[in-house]
C-alpha cells in the first residue's frame, strides 16, 4: 500500500529553509460557496481549533498607493481606519480579488503572510501574542501551517496592532 506523502507548498519549503518550526494541517475544501469569514469558520472548525487561532490574510491598498497585508482571526472584521492607522496610511481599501494573484501569487482562500511575490509591509492582530501557535494560509486551499507568532513576525517582518471591529 503507498504510503500518501503531504504535498509541500512554498510556504512550507520557505520555513524549512528558514529553520523555522511549524505543523502543517489539512482540511477538506467545502463545496458550497462561502463569504470569507464563513470560509473562515469553516477552516477553524474543520481543524478543530478555536476561531480566535486561525488567522486570515487580507490584502489592502493605502491613499497612497502602498499594498499592505493584514492578517486577523477568521471570525473578525478588518477596521479599514485601524488598518489605515497601523501603516501610516489616511486610508486603506481591500484590493479586488482579480488583483491578489498578480499581487501575491496566491489566489484567494489560499493567501499566506508568507512567500508573497513581493514582501509587503505586514501587520499582524495583537491577539495573536497571547497565543503559542497561531495557524495561517499555507499558500493553497485546503493546507494551513501552524506556528509560533513570534515566527511568523520574524518571517514576515511584521508589526502588531489592534485591527478588529
Amino acid at each position: 500500500m503507498a504510503k500518501h506523502k503531504e504535498e509541500k507548498t512554498n510556504v512550507m519549503r520557505i520555513l524549512e529553509q528558514k529553520k523555522c518550526p511549524y505543523t502543517a494541517h489539512s482540511y477538506a475544501e467545502t463545496e458550497s460557496p462561502l463569504g470569507d469569514r464563513e470560509y473562515g469558520l469553516h477552516i477553524a472548525q474543520s481543524l478543530g481549533q478555536d476561531v480566535s487561532r486561525v488567522y486570515k490574510t487580507l490584502v489592502a491598498r493605502g491613499a497612497k498607493g502602498g499594498v499592505y497585508v493584514f492578517c486577523i482571526p477568521v471570525a473578525e472584521t478588518l477596521d479599514l481606519k485601524k488598518a489605515a492607522k497601523a501603516v501610516g496610511e489616511k486610508s486603506v481599501e481591500l484590493i479586488a480579488v482579480k488583483e491578489l494573484l498578480p499581487l501575491t501569487g496566491y489566489v484567494r482562500g489560499g493567501c499566506s503572510p508568507i512567500g508573497m511575490k513581493k514582501p509587503y509591509p505586514t501587520v499582524l492582530h495583537r491577539a495573536a501574542a497571547d497565543c503559542a501557535t497561531v495557524f495561517v494560509s499555507a499558500g493553497r486551499l485546503g493546507a494551513q501551517i501552524e506556528l509560533a507568532p513570534a515566527d511568523l513576525i520574524a518571517l514576515t517582518g511584521a508589526t502588531t496592532a489592534d485591527l478588529i471591529v
